[in-house]
C-alpha cells in the first residue's frame, strides 16, 4: 500500500512539473527535476501515457506534454465550480419565490453530495449541509441523478450489495424497489423524498443538465411535513422544476442544438 501511494505521488510530481508553464519534458529532465532514478521515471511517463495524461511531442517521440485526460479534469473541475456558483443565485431566487429550503447536489459513487443550499425563513432540521454527503438512494437528489444511470449500471454500481443502508424506516432499502422507483422518475422528471432521509421533511428535486445534455445535478425543495400537502407539493414541484430548467440554461443547456440548427 505504501509503495502504490509513493507511484501515485510521484506520478502526480510529474504532472505538476508542468504547473510552471513547462511545454514539454524528456525522461532525463524529469530525473534531473524529481531527483528520480531513471527507471523509475520511464515506468511513471509510460503508465501516464497510456492513461492520456501525457502524450509525445509530434515529431519529437522523447519528449511529453500534458494529454487530453489533465485537459478534461480541469474542465470537469471548472464546470463543477460553476456549477455551485450558479446554483446558489438559482437557489436563492426559488427559496425566495417558495419561502422553504433549496439545496443542491451532485453524485460521486452511490452517495449525493450537497454543493449549494439556500435556507428558508421558516424553521427546517436538515440532516444535511453544504459538503455533506448522504447515501443518493434515501435522498430526492440523490434519487434524480441516480435516474440518470440505465439499469444495468444501477446493478453495477450497488454490485454485491444485499441491502442498502436506510436512514429512517421509510428508507429503500433493496435494489429492485429502487429501481422500480427509477421508472417511475424518469417518467415524470421528477423525483421525491417522502420522509426517507428526515422523517420529519419531504423533498422533491428535479435534474439539471450541462450544456452536453448531461444529468449534472439536481435541484430540491425541502418542507416540513405539517407544511406539505397534494396541492403545495404540485406547487413547489413547478417551482423546483423551474429554477432547475434555469440553471440548466444558465450551464447552456439546449444551446447547443439552437446553434447547430442556425449554422
Amino acid at each position: 500500500m505504501t509503495r502504490t501511494r509513493t507511484s501515485v505521488r510521484r506520478a502526480l510530481e510529474v504532472l505538476e512539473l508542468f504547473l510552471d508553464g513547462t511545454r514539454s519534458l524528456s525522461v532525463p529532465e524529469i530525473v534531473a527535476r524529481l531527483g528520480l532514478p531513471r527507471t523509475t521515471a520511464h515506468e511513471l511517463v509510460r503508465t501516464l501515457l497510456t492513461s492520456d495524461y501525457l502524450t509525445q511531442v509530434e515529431d519529437q517521440p522523447y519528449r511529453f506534454t500534458l494529454g487530453i485526460r489533465v485537459f478534461e479534469l480541469g474542465s470537469a473541475y471548472a464546470l463543477q465550480l460553476d456549477l455551485a456558483a450558479e446554483g446558489q443565485k438559482v437557489a436563492l431566487k426559488v427559496a425566495e419565490a417558495c419561502d422553504e429550503t433549496v439545496q443542491m447536489a451532485i453524485r460521486d459513487g452511490t452517495e449525493a453530495v450537497f454543493i449549494a443550499k439556500m435556507e428558508s425563513s421558516q424553521t427546517v432540521r436538515l440532516v444535511s449541509t453544504v459538503g455533506s454527503r448522504l447515501p443518493a438512494h434515501c435522498t430526492a437528489v440523490g434519487k434524480m441523478l441516480l435516474s440518470a444511470l440505465s439499469d444495468d449500471e444501477l446493478t453495477a454500481l450497488y454490485e454485491n450489495t444485499e441491502r442498502l443502508p436506510g436512514m429512517t424506516a421509510k428508507s429503500i432499502t433493496s435494489l429492485k424497489q429502487l429501481r422500480h422507483e427509477m421508472a417511475g422518475i424518469r417518467a415524470r422528471g421528477l423525483a421525491y423524498d417522502d420522509c426517507e432521509s428526515n422523517l420529519d421533511v419531504r423533498c422533491v428535486a428535479a435534474p439539471v443538465y450541462s450544456h452536453k445534455g448531461k444529468m449534472v445535478a439536481a435541484m430540491s425543495i425541502s418542507v416540513p411535513i405539517m407544511r406539505m400537502n397534494a396541492r403545495r407539493q404540485d406547487e413547489l414541484a413547478t417551482q423546483v422544476r423551474r429554477g432547475a430548467e434555469d440553471l440548466s440554461h444558465r450551464l447552456g443547456y439546449g444551446m447547443t442544438k439552437l446553434n447547430t440548427q442556425v449554422a
